[in-house]
């Protein structure tokens, strides 16, 4: 399935992305309500499933609160403009409350900060959310890093990260960027998103490092 994760944390729970492949995903993990959605960036297996976050609209008074670069949420505004004019913005659709984002923000308990990293030249973010004394950087769509993003991204407890393929791509992280990638920031444990059909879990796990893994549709992890 298409890469997206859900993070809940200190009572709030956090959507990043909504994949072409949400239904299928929230009904299999039973997730049934968010308080925010953070876009990484416009492309269609990133947003596909925007008509889908209906389901948590309803039970909501208000809107559900977006999050996006300038950009992506401009490409939101036009893919999925009934969504946002406001003689469609009732119950049974999506009710979104869009937030254009450049600096760190808080969504319930969680500090959010987007880091502008560089993906196929449209605005893309990774994002690092704190909570709790924990930092979760994501970054699943990326083909090179900003040294102040990079910088500010140092040190987190999980990172997950592009590791699209074994061999170099224009657009993303191959396997031995992604490893220099990780080298660089040092986080505690790594995990690598957004594969092609080519790395096989199985053979991959044998080549990486101790505190790195390939993700897998379903995957649970936990902090500390």
């Amino acid at each position: 399935m298409r890469s997206s994760v859900y993070v809940e944390a200190a009572g709030t729970r956090i959507l990043l992305d909504s994949s072409p492949d949400l239904r299928q995903q929230a009904l299999r993990e039973n997730i049934t309500d968010v308080d925010a959605v953070l876009y990484t960036h416009a492309h269609v297996d990133h947003v596909g499933g925007f008509d889908d976050l209906r389901a948590f609209c309803w039970r909501r008074s208000g809107g559900l609160p977006l999050y996006a670069s300038p950009q992506t949420m401009e490409a939101l505004r036009t893919m999925y403009g009934w969504a946002f004019e406001p003689k469609t913005t009732r119950s049974g659709y999506v009710r979104p409350e869009p937030h254009e984002v450049t600096e760190p923000f808080r969504v319930g308990n969680v500090l959010v900060t987007p880091l502008p990293v560089m993906h196929a030249g449209v605005e893309t973010y990774a994002y690092v959310l704190e909570a709790e004394g924990q930092r979760l950087a994501y970054m699943p769509d990326v083909k090179s890093i900003p040294e102040p993003s990079l910088e500010r991204m140092k040190g987190v407890d999980l990172l997950i990260i592009d590791g699209l393929r074994y061999h170099l791509h224009p657009t993303h992280l191959c396997l031995k960027e992604s490893l220099a990638a990780i080298a660089a920031i040092r986080p505690r444990r790594a995990v690598l998103t957004h594969m092609s059909h080519d790395m096989d879990y199985g053979i991959l796990s044998g080549k990486l490092p101790e505190n790195v893994m390939p993700a897998y549709d379903g995957l649970r992890l936990s902090l500390p």
